[in-house]
């Protein structure tokens, strides 16, 4: 097997403050996938030089604190926490990794609070925060974070409400000249984030790529779904009714999602006859989703489990080790770059 490292000239000069600001050589990001990003996988992505995030959920406190211990004792390489700001565990988990000095914190789910962040920062971390909107991405930027990521609807699992091309518009040309900015979403291949790299994105996000190699825990069931996959299955649930805020969720269609859909109306009922409130209620969903994950990914159970994908899946059929998969995105990413400049010249 060729282990020579792939020609990164044309990236480095693209993906610096990226490279910068993760330390790392190479800032293509492994999404934080709960029940997936786990020590081995983050370890694997890290040291072949690229990043990663543990996925921290709603587990207690003590188990993603020896998660962190674990991580650590597979790699000396950079790598963040994931933090789910609507978690009931969120303020215990910010205590945690605060705690362990780590080099990136990810905010992701509602926004951050402004303390919040300045306490992640003062532990000496730098601050990635997700802004599914404009004006969230404004917002972010006057509470002092230290870059954005860009994550369209295309996306797997907890999705926004505007698609990727809008975003990088509306966020990426405006203020990638003052802040890093990664872009998540839809992304498959090395060609396609030359070409963010190109629009002013300091690195990429992938995570269906990811689940998609040897090194990914999921089960062969999960796996198998996915490489049967078509891009348009991978589909967003719908919210019903406004008084039962639902954030969407991408996944390929199977039971779960119509299971999903007769909970929503459940769950409105129990609201109607105040047997709930609205954040229970809002609590009830999440479950439904955590538990529905693990089943699929855990358990291998992809008919009754949820079976969260980015519409990339429709790109990701095969099953190879974490660092082939990103030495392929190097190499092809480098090639554009050169295809791109040779056409300049000519």
């Amino acid at each position: 097997m060729n282990t020579e490292k792939p020609a990164t000239n044309r990236l480095d000069k693209l993906w610096k403050r990226g490279q910068e600001l993760l330390g790392v050589e190479s800032p293509i990001i492994c999404g934080a996938m709960t029940w997936v990003s786990e020590p081995h996988l983050v370890s694997k992505v890290c040291n072949a030089g690229a990043f990663a995030s543990l996925a921290s959920g709603n587990m207690p406190q003590t188990t993603l604190d020896r998660q962190i211990q674990t991580t650590r004792g597979m790699t000396d390489k950079p790598f963040a926490v994931n933090l789910i700001t609507v978690a009931p565990n969120y303020k215990e988990h910010l205590e945690t990794v605060v705690k362990a000095e780590l080099p990136v914190i990810v905010f992701a789910g509602a926004l951050p609070k402004r303390s919040e962040i300045k306490k992640a920062k003062d532990s000496g971390a730098k601050v990635l925060v997700f802004a599914s909107t404009a004006s969230l991405a404004e917002r972010m930027l006057t509470f002092g974070v230290d870059g954005l990521i860009l994550e369209g609807m295309e996306a797997g699992g907890h999705i926004g409400p505007v698609a990727g091309p809008i975003l990088w518009q509306q966020i990426l040309f405006e203020y990638s000249d003052q802040i890093p900015i990664f872009i998540a979403g839809g992304i498959a291949t090395g060609k396609m984030m030359a070409h963010l790299l190109l629009m002013g994105a300091s690195g990429v996000q992938l995570g269906t790529r990811f689940v998609m190699t040897d090194d990914c825990i999921v089960h062969e069931n999960f796996k198998t779904a996915f490489q049967k996959a078509r891009a348009r299955e991978a589909m967003a649930a719908p919210q019903f009714d406004s008084r039962l805020p639902v954030i969407p969720v991408r996944a390929l269609k199977n039971k779960s999602t119509d299971d999903f859909n007769r909970l929503q109306f459940e769950i409105m009922k129990k609201i109607d006859s105040g047997e709930i409130d609205r954040l229970t209620a809002q609590m009830q969903i999440e479950e439904y989703w955590i538990g529905g994950l693990h089943k699929a990914v855990i358990d291998g159970d992809v008919n009754n489990g949820s079976l969260m994908a980015g519409q990339a899946v429709g790109l990701a059929h095969e099953i190879k080790p974490v660092k082939d998969l990103i030495d392929e995105l190097i190499c092809d990413g480098e090639q554009e770059l050169n295809r791109i400049a040779g056409d300049l010249t000519e």
